[in-house]
């Protein structure tokens, strides 16, 4: 997902974090990276299978512009039939590691709520 960039910067960029959203923006992109950290050098139906819900058309354009954003590494061999693997390059484990600390804090989130939060009531 390519956001627009925002004007009032000489880049169009407010601050790193809108960098890092302008790459990661979007539902699966960043489940995308955590299939890759955690299984590395995937096939693309291998992908497919690790994000249940994904079309073949979100992840082939995901895959595009995660490789054009130079996180993702992408390797076709020349072989019948075609192999096409994808990987993270060095940049893309990087920010999987600055994304490590927004998962954690996911994963301590619901233990944090109370019952009627988690079932969409927030009592006031």
């Amino acid at each position: 997902m390519t956001t627009l960039n925002r004007p009032g910067a000489p880049d169009g960029h407010v601050c790193g974090i809108d960098t890092a959203m302008e790459v990661i923006g979007g539902k699966w992109k960043v489940l995308i990276l955590w299939a890759l950290h955690e299984h590395p050098h995937r096939r693309f139906g291998e992908l497919r299978r690790l994000l249940p819900g994904i079309t073949e058309k979100v992840l082939a354009s995901h895959l595009r512009e995660l490789e054009a954003d130079g996180v993702v590494h992408r390797v076709s061999y020349d072989e019948v039939p075609p192999r096409v693997e994808y990987s993270l390059t060095e940049d893309g484990k990087r920010l999987n590691d600055a994304l490590q600390p927004l998962a954690a804090w996911g994963r301590a989130r619901p233990a944090t709520r109370g019952p009627q939060e988690k079932a969409g009531q927030v009592l006031l």
